[in-house]
């Protein structure tokens, strides 16, 4: 029996469309998936496509939730205004010393800092995944990553700055999905589950709360860097009370339609009504500020961002710096970089707009913002 699916695409009959429907028909085929949601972020990933929501009855379904565990979001207020980083020398001061004071690789080993006590704590579900921690996990907390994770000051339509930070559980994400998907069975579908009443069922779920809790752990060792820059430079400091965090890889157990469910988040937030979420364009589009309504066709989700357009070797082979340094004019980012974030281009991605336009009945506007500089590695 097929699940139940809704999208939200913003052109259905595009191939990218096709291609995503596609594998969400095979998703949908899977036993005990109950309901599938297709956000208009949608795109192309291997087993399950970024920008997917799943509903089961007892499975968990790793593919469904993704390696980047606790990947998500975290915007706050500077009381500051946008004339802050009008100057060059001032973009060129701050770019310099965020690279400096948040790596997108990984800490010295010598110089790390040590993890939080309660990370260190918990218990991870294999010995090997406990050694990572204290390796990777230890020199890779605090530190951006690559690809779409970014690091930007941006400025709302009342003219205030922001910060708005995107990053996850890097190593240590994948190698949990990794340790506890290979072994899994294989429904017919080919998508590999765990049952959750298990004992492997119940060692994923707490490996991927320790993993949300160490991306949440990450963003805010970041966030507290950013913010000690710009009172280091310009004096300038945050309002707390402005901040807003969320994540968009995750599963969770949650009520819909009078069923308990786990509901498996890949790149789509989950917004309950009223709920402050944060989607971000690119690096030369706009971002926008959301409060869910709740929608239960949607099992209350929203897109987690434009979502791509074309794939990273594709938008490598098609997109040349030049391009990319005229689509991100007037946003200060190191122009060294450009012909190594090229897949990182505005084209690369969807249109903002449209997807925001195809999710009306799942979010509603709060605030738009414009990108004003970029932190980004290649």
């Amino acid at each position: 029996m097929s699940a139940r699916v809704a999208t939200w695409l913003p052109d259905g009959a595009s191939a990218e469309a096709r291609a995503v429907l596609a594998r969400v028909a095979r998703l949908a085929q899977t036993e005990d998936v109950a309901h599938v949601a297709v956000m208009p972020d949608a795109h192309v990933a291997d087993d399950v496509c970024v920008g997917t929501v799943t509903a089961t009855s007892r499975r968990l379904l790793p593919a469904a939730v993704g390696g980047d565990i606790g990947c998500g979001m975290v915007a706050v207020r500077l009381r500051a205004d946008a004339d802050l980083l009008a100057d060059r020398d001032r973009a060129a001061r701050l770019l310099a010393g965020l690279y400096r004071r948040i790596p997108h690789l990984m800490h010295p080993s010598a110089s790390a800092p040590p993890l939080p006590d309660e990370l260190l704590a918990a218990r991870l579900g294999a010995p090997a995944l406990e050694g990572m921690k204290r390796r990777e996990g230890r020199t890779e907390l605090g530190t951006l990553g690559r690809g779409n994770h970014f690091l930007e000051v941006q400025r709302d339509d009342e003219g205030a700055l922001w910060l708005l930070l995107h990053s996850g559980s890097r190593a240590m994400g994948p190698a949990i999905r990794q340790h506890h998907e290979a072994p899994a069975s294989r429904d017919p579908s080919g998508i590999r589950f765990l049952d959750a009443d298990s004992g492997a069922g119940r060692v994923y779920l707490d490996d991927v709360a320790w993993a949300a809790a160490y991306a949440r752990a990450s963003r805010a060792r970041m966030v507290a860097e950013a913010e000690a820059l710009f009172a280091e430079l310009f004096g300038v400091e945050v309002d707390a009370s402005s901040r807003i965090e969320i994540d968009h890889n995750h599963v969770r157990r949650e009520e819909h339609g009078g069923r308990a469910l786990w509901v498996h988040r890949k790149g789509a937030m989950g917004l309950r009504e009223g709920a402050l979420g944060v989607v971000p364009g690119s690096m030369g589009s706009p971002s926008f500020h959301v409060a869910g309504r709740g929608a239960e066709g949607a099992l209350g989700s929203s897109a987690h961002g434009a979502g791509r357009a074309l794939p990273r070797g594709e938008a490598r082979r098609r997109i040349g710096a030049r391009q990319l340094m005229r689509e991100a004019e007037g946003v200060w980012f190191d122009h060294r970089l450009a012909d190594r974030l090229r897949d990182e281009a505005p084209s690369a991605y969807k249109d903002i707009g449209a997807v925001m336009r195809a999710q009306r009945d799942l979010v509603r506007v709060v605030r738009r913002l414009s990108p004003v500089l970029v932190y980004k590695a290649a």
